[in-house]
């Protein structure tokens, strides 16, 4: 049985007990009818107390005290924590002693009814008339009244992780209301917001590593999508000139601080705009979004401040590689030199690495952790952007952006490629890399080229990872503490049982 240590066995008895006093412990015609804010608001002018007044709220018990006749509870719901103080003379006959007392614990839900007092503490408190048990909690809380601090506990069962600290829902809150505003603010520019599959016969539209599933009805593999970009940019082809998505992706990668196999982005296309366009629309959700939390426009992050006055900065990568990393402007294209670069720092890299790729690692372990205010990253080179246009002046730049804050990418972005004979001419180079060995290389989408033979007008388009924009706007640091049920390694039945002891 999965409820079998002492406590829980004491409290299926006691639920048992309740079933033959006449009590259900799982009632179904409990009814909400204030929160323990609205009590507070409510009555926040009561001075003493008011028997005239009567107001029901519902909570789970997080603190009981008994003094003999009488108990002090604090009771918790969504909104906060009310006292109530409970009389065994102002309940029915035999309830306060038989019931309350014996079969009532911390971690059950109750629903009271009474009216405002204030205690000689001056704390204001409902003094209760009517009590009834809403559900019967099998599995007692922690010890700790003032939290639950095992972290690896915290992520498995958030559930409990909330029960035990309630500022843990400022987070998800806070997060509903980004997505929320992120949405009226595409919706006010115009956007249309679509639903694209889930499930793809190709992966396609990033550089990552998919995970595989099979079609049982259809007798084929289906990839779950690395990122939609490839079916938002049909729908341009199509005639939607601005459309929006924000949704799940999945990579079948590695999971650290800032990485989540499954997350959420928003990616957006946008006919007739440009990535300078993309990059001032960019500033203005910022804006918008700190505007709208009632943000600073510093905000910390760790140990880090960050400034989000717009215009936020913009840097060309190869300047970023000379100024900040530190490599020689002669040098930046030069592969034996940055080979040579790396070697001098021990950095462990790949000497077969073409140039962009090379530039790229120096990019990763010496720029990248030094973006701290929002930079937007231009010019990146065409053989790592190959979904991005190439730039007129130099072919062997992309138009494309990437945004950095803290210390981490943000969002990327690009004018897109809409030439179908250069697209399937950089796929089938992709297709190169795949078969030496890069698992994260774009596959041959010849469906996508056919499209782009119909015609892409001249569009922008941009990805924005909406776990990391909560992040920054929540000042965490872990990936795990913005998305409600991140993955976790298995745990072990050994470890489990230690855990419930």
């Amino acid at each position: 049985m999965i409820f079998d240590n002492q406590y829980e066995l004491q409290r299926i008895e006691k639920a048992n007990q309740l079933k033959e006093l006449g009590h259900q412990p799982y009632p179904h015609n409990i009814t909400k009818e204030s929160s323990t804010a609205e009590f507070k608001t409510q009555f926040a002018h009561i001075t003493e107390r008011d028997e005239s007044k009567s107001l029901k709220v519902n909570g789970r018990i997080k603190f009981l005290r008994l003094m003999g006749k009488a108990a002090f509870v604090k009771i918790e719901d969504e909104s906060g924590i009310l006292q109530i103080y409970v009389s065994r003379d102002n309940l029915p006959e035999g309830f306060y002693n038989n019931v309350f007392k014996k079969l009532i614990e911390v971690g059950d839900i109750i629903s009271v009814e009474g009216y405002p007092f204030v205690t000689k503490t001056g704390e204001l408190s409902l003094h209760v008339t009517t009590l009834d048990l809403a559900t019967k909690s099998i599995k007692p809380l922690p010890e700790k009244f003032h939290g639950l601090t095992d972290i690896e506990l915290r992520y498995r069962q958030r559930y409990l992780d909330m029960i035990m600290n309630p500022d843990v829902k400022d987070n998800f809150k806070a997060r509903s209301n980004i997505v929320s505003i992120t949405r009226r603010f595409f919706e006010d520019k115009g956007f249309l917001e679509v639903e694209t599959p889930m499930m793809h016969p190709i992966a396609g539209g990033a550089n990552a590593k998919p995970f595989i599933t099979h079609h049982n009805a259809l007798g084929i593999e289906r990839f779950l999508r690395i990122a939609p970009e490839l079916y938002l940019k049909r729908l341009v082809v199509g005639g939607f000139e601005s459309v929006f998505e924000i949704n799940r992706n999945f990579r079948n990668e590695g999971m650290d601080q800032t990485h989540n196999p499954e997350f959420t982005m928003l990616e957006f296309y946008w006919a007739y705009h440009n990535y300078e366009d993309l990059m001032k629309l960019t500033e203005d959700l910022f804006e918008k979004l700190i505007k709208n939390l009632n943000l600073e426009t510093k905000l910390p992050f760790g140990d880090m401040e960050v400034d989000y006055v717009t215009p936020f900065a913009k840097i060309k990568w190869e300047d970023a590689l000379v100024d900040i990393a530190g490599v020689k402007k002669e040098d930046v294209r030069n592969e034996d030199a940055l080979i040579a670069f790396l070697e001098s720092h021990e950095v462990k890299f790949d000497k077969s690495l073409p140039l962009a790729k090379l530039q790229e690692e120096i990019f990763d372990e010496f720029v990248e952790k030094n973006l701290i205010n929002p930079t937007f990253l231009t010019h990146y080179p065409i053989d790592i952007s190959p979904l991005a246009r190439r730039n007129d002046e130099d072919p062997q730049i992309a138009d494309r952006f990437e945004f950095f804050v803290a210390g981490q990418e943000i969002a990327n972005g690009f004018n897109e490629l809409n030439d179908p004979i250069d697209q399937y001419e950089r796929f089938s180079k992709q297709m190169e890399h795949k078969d030496s060995g890069d698992d994260e290389a774009h596959e041959m989408d010849e469906d996508y080229c056919h499209a782009l033979g119909y015609g892409l007008p001249p569009t922008a388009g941009q990805g924005i990872g909406i776990d990391r924009v909560v992040m920054l706007l929540t000042n965490q640091q872990s990936i795990r503490d913005v998305i409600l049920f991140p993955a976790m390694k298995p745990i072990k039945k050994e470890q489990n049982e230690e855990e419930e002891k």
